[in-house]
């Protein structure tokens, strides 16, 4: 009797471990339901920065079943590219594709490696629909599903969580992350929400600055994004007062009529695109000296150096790249203490982020992710 039963559990435990993956539907962002194998055995990252949140699924099997990505990473945030190589090796030789809408992403390499699926940030998916890259990658029996933690990240970046974890086999995973995400949120919203006569101070935050160009002022952000983590963070977004959509332009007239209390750039390691490296290289590892240096000089662009914010020494610049990942606890954190320094004085983002670094992620965490001017220095 007890061999007959060991001799079934042992059976079941081989069936378990060869059961094939099972059909499954999965809807995404744009409303599209497809139906797929889950979990995924082979992926085609359609945007390398949707590996800040695979790794956080995945840990030490992030790079398992991913078997090309977009070059982006590479380009875009080459510090957290080092990063990943330096604990994966093996991804410098990972196929690296283009980007869909400039028409440089290779259907038919990608056809070659025999994905199940290929992974598409929203803002792709009206040139991949009138390109006819939608239809020939389901003619060759490729899915295409696609994620936003981008365009309007209140309302999908969970969702496009919850599809990487199905796809990842990491479902359990994912609602650990989401969980942690909007608890870290919270305890600023929280406290905000319990705080009396609270006065939200007008901040102005401008996109990528000093990449190319005449390094001109002044791209924004409207009520999504950056601009949504400025109000969740106790501050009034002033591009929301102008523009309705993700991005826009205020003229520096504007800027000057708003006087902003608090000025904040967005920055990142641009070295591999910049033809003017006038940046803020903030970012992992990011040279501390250099990113303030370079913060200063984009404050003496017209019409910086008249307003408040830069008088008062509250000027600061945050990484370009939270706009992409959920990863937006961190600079929620960070901008209730420099918006509410008293109201948030127990607050020490940094060592929050290390924190989750540890939890969540298979790389070492090193600092660098923000930076201000000290005041007097303009």
């Amino acid at each position: 009797m007890r061999l007959t039963t060991l001799r079934h559990i042992a059976a079941l435990a081989l069936a378990l471990l060869t059961t094939p993956a099972l059909s499954a539907q999965i809807t995404d962002v744009t409303g599209h339901t497809v139906e797929i194998e889950l979990p995924a055995r082979r992926v085609i990252v359609g945007e390398a920065r949707q590996i800040h949140v695979i790794a956080a699924l995945k840990g030490e099997q992030t790079f398992d079943t991913i078997v090309g990505w977009r070059d982006d990473l590479i380009k875009k945030d080459p510090d957290s590219y080092e990063a990943y190589v330096e604990r994966f090796p093996q991804i410098e030789k990972l196929p690296r594709f283009g980007y869909v809408p400039q028409g440089d992403f290779s259907l038919e390499t990608a056809i070659s490696l025999s994905p199940d699926v290929i992974t598409l940030n929203l803002e792709t998916e009206k040139s991949a629909k009138e390109s006819g890259f939608e239809e020939k990658a389901a003619a060759a029996g490729i899915r295409v599903i696609y994620l936003d933690f981008r365009i309007n990240p209140d309302k999908n970046s969970e969702a496009s969580i919850e599809i990487l974890g199905r796809l990842f086999g990491a479902e359990d995973r994912a609602k650990e992350f989401v969980a942690y995400r909007r608890a870290e949120i919270a305890r600023v919203t929280d406290r905000l929400a319990a705080a009396r006569d609270l006065k939200r101070p007008d901040v102005f935050i401008e996109r990528s600055p000093g990449i190319s160009g005449e390094n001109t002022c002044c791209r924004t952000f409207g009520p999504f994004n950056f601009g949504a983590m400025v109000e969740q963070a106790g501050g009034h977004n002033i591009g929301t007062d102008v523009i309705k959509t993700t991005f826009g332009d205020l003229n520096p007239e504007q800027l000057v009529l708003a006087d902003p209390e608090h000025i904040i750039v967005t920055g990142s390691n641009w070295a591999a695109e910049s033809d003017i490296n006038q940046f803020v290289p903030v970012g992992r590892g990011a040279d501390m000296t250099l990113a303030r240096e370079r913060l200063a000089n984009l404050m003496t662009r017209t019409p910086f150096p008249e307003l408040r914010a830069v008088k008062d020494g509250n000027v600061h610049a945050a990484w370009h790249q939270f706009y992409g990942a959920p990863y937006e606890f961190f600079p929620i954190q960070q901008f209730a203490k420099w918006f509410h320094p008293d109201l948030f004085a127990d607050f020490d983002p940094e060592a929050n982020f290390a924190g989750f670094h540890k939890k969540f992620l298979p790389v070492t965490y090193q600092p660098g992710y923000f930076v201000s001017l000290e005041k007097g220095s303009n």
